[in-house]
């Protein structure tokens, strides 16, 4: 393997392997301190590796099985998935599982540092969504499911959302088939709660995952009405650069022309495009809302969604 494909020199691409690996330790440190000491199997390749750890009778290593499976899926959808997300995949799990096989004998040895469950539970999926999320966001991956819901995205109009969602749930509903001492009364009591904790794990971390992930795409509408709309559009042009579109309009009581302005920004530029109103007229009209979807210059790419954002990981 050519190690430069691999890590690019420029400072943007060592930016994003930085993180990336900030983002797996994270995730490790929530799966391996807080999640696996209680026995809860969730989602993910984690989820799964956790299942065949307690099925062999805590004898084949999470990180063992995390890392072997994901080389094996690798090797036999190289060509569906490209070069650029197989080597970022196989970067990714092969820090992962280094960072979970370095600690996980230690902590599935001794007593979980949180004891109360639930607690644990909620810390342990808050790491990992958080760390989920920091790697993606710079086009990082881990393997997993995420490989599976790669190819079903090529192959098949199902989502890599829903896919990776039935997934995760299949794996966590599969732990209740482990190894149990005790009749099936037993087994359901106590199987039952670590799936509903390994269920409310997935919702927990699955949803901190997507907002960091999207957190800096949010893109916002903004309607000013003023008129004073001249020195505003100016100032929001030359100070936020961010464009400003006009608007003939007509006020139907007072049958006076007025221009709206339509401003479209980010999420961290939209106190800015406030302050910029205020300070110019405090009795504008302002209308702020969420838009879903902007494509073009300065905002998303305007393409086919599905190859780009495999092209991108």
């Amino acid at each position: 393997m050519h190690v430069p494909n691999i890590v690019s020199l420029d400072n943007d691409n060592l930016r994003d392997y930085v993180f990336i690996i900030l983002g797996m330790a994270i995730y490790a440190i929530g799966f391996t301190v807080f999640i696996l000491p209680h026995d809860i199997v969730v989602g993910g390749m984690a989820g799964f590796s956790t299942v065949v750890y307690f099925a062999t009778g805590q004898t084949v290593p999470v990180a063992f099985t995390m890392y072997a499976v994901n080389i094996l899926m690798l090797v036999c959808w190289r060509k569906t998935l490209g070069r650029r997300f197989v080597l970022r995949t196989v970067f990714g799990a092969t820090i992962l599982s280094l960072m979970i096989g370095s600690v996980e004998s230690y902590f599935t040895s001794h007593p979980p540092i949180v004891t109360d469950m639930t607690m644990s539970v909620i810390m342990g999926s808050v790491f990992m969504g958080c760390g989920v999320g920091i790697y993606y966001v710079h086009k990082g991956s881990a393997g997993g499911t995420d490989i599976v819901a790669a190819v079903f995205e090529k192959k098949s109009n199902v989502s890599i959302g829903r896919t990776m969602m039935v997934i995760d749930i299949t794996i966590v509903t599969c732990s209740f088939l482990l190894p149990f001492d005790g009749d099936m009364n037993a087994r359901i009591q106590a199987r039952v709660e670590t799936i509903v904790y390994g269920w409310t794990s997935i919702v927990i971390y699955s949803f901190l995952a997507n907002y960091i992930v999207n957190a800096d795409k949010q893109t916002i509408q903004f309607l000013i009405l003023s008129p004073r709309w001249n020195d505003i559009a100016d100032n929001i042009t030359h100070r936020s650069g961010r464009g400003v579109t006009m608007f003939d309009g007509k006020g139907f009581w007072t049958g006076e022309d007025r221009k709206l302005l339509i401003v479209w920004c980010r999420q961290f530029d939209a106190e800015r495009i406030y302050d910029i109103v205020r300070e110019i007229d405090r009795d504008a009209y302002i209308i702020q809302s969420e838009a879903r979807s902007v494509y073009g210059n300065g905002f998303d790419y305007l393409g086919n969604k599905r190859s780009k954002l495999l092209k991108n990981k």
